[in-house]
């Protein structure tokens, strides 16, 4: 079977995210069991550090049959300047996929043009398709599903808008983001899905979160913007999202967040630890979709996708 990476949340078309969540919510409620990972290992890139990433592959990897090796810049020869076309060739001889977390999005790309085993966009700073899939399958848990819904976006058009934006054209939701001007998300994302679902960038966070049945957000400078830290701070008063915003959202409206949050920030201590957080479940998504994910791309048998 050819190999497909997933780069990208339209890497996958609407019914192949269907039948991901599917298979995700299955592994999660202890319905599957089979190990299509047998025998397989994942090489895990990682440029820029993490928790969640690290821990939900490598996991995930093992529960699935097979092992995750993980590699840091360190430990291979990209950080001693070795082409990344020649990495993938090599690692390709020796693993049965590739997961990377890195800056940015033309390495991972290049890496997947070169690859002859599936690829899977840990996170760049364009894109995070794998955390906005484990939001997908929260949304999916607590009110039913996506379709209908309209999701809020509060703070920075970060890598996190932009798949949410990636995911909206795709699925068809409603999508409200609310961002101080000069930190809009990526033109070219916007573009690309123009016309394809109702999104909307504003600058007002109350009327982007009037109805809406979720809220999210993310920390205002994410890791590589450190020295812009206090001009971001500056620039993002008033996109906190606290109690007050929370009563604007439709009653069931749920609150979802990447992490690692900066409480008092982008987010209330209150709202982040409150009864419409759904920010643990969020987290423990990450390993039930990217299992899904690794079956789909990786797998044997039924899972794995044409």
């Amino acid at each position: 079977m050819p190999k497909r990476d997933f780069l990208t949340i339209p890497d996958l078309t609407r019914d192949e995210v269907q039948r991901v969540m599917a298979l995700a919510l299955d592994m999660k409620a202890g319905r599957y069991l089979d190990k299509p990972l047998a025998g397989k290992t994942l090489a895990m890139i990682f440029t820029k550090s993490s928790t969640r990433t690290r821990v939900s592959f490598e996991v995930g990897a093992q529960q699935l049959g097979g092992q995750g090796i993980f590699l840091s810049a360190r430990d291979i020869q990209l950080g001693r300047g070795e082409p990344i076309r020649d990495t993938a060739r090599v690692l390709s001889r020796y693993v049965h996929g590739i997961m990377i977390r890195t800056f940015a999005h033309s390495d991972v790309e290049e890496l997947a043009r070169y690859s002859t085993v599936p690829v899977i966009n840990g996170l760049t700073d364009l894109l995070h398709p794998c955390q906005v899939m484990a939001d997908l399958m929260t949304v999916r848990e607590s009110l039913g599903g996506w379709a209908g819904k309209t999701v809020a976006w509060i703070g920075d058009g970060n890598n996190m808008a932009n798949s949410w934006i990636n995911a909206a054209g795709l699925l068809g939701f409603e999508l409200r983001i609310a961002c101080p001007e000069g930190y809009d998300p990526d033109l070219h994302i916007m573009r690309a899905n123009a016309g394809k679902a109702p999104i909307h960038v504003m600058r007002d966070p109350a009327q982007a979160a009037a109805g809406a049945h979720v809220i999210t957000t993310d920390v205002w400078a994410s890791m590589g913007q450190e020295e812009e830290a206090e001009k971001r701070r500056v620039a993002f008063q008033g996109y906190i999202v606290d109690e007050e915003l929370m009563t604007r959202a439709d009653k069931a409206a749920i609150f979802l967040h990447c992490l690692p949050a900066h409480r008092g920030e982008e987010v209330s201590d209150a709202v982040l630890e409150g009864p419409q957080s759904r920010v643990w479940d969020e987290a423990e998504n990450r390993l039930h979709v990217q299992k899904a994910l690794m079956a789909a791309l990786m797998g044997q048998g039924a899972v794995r996708l044409p």
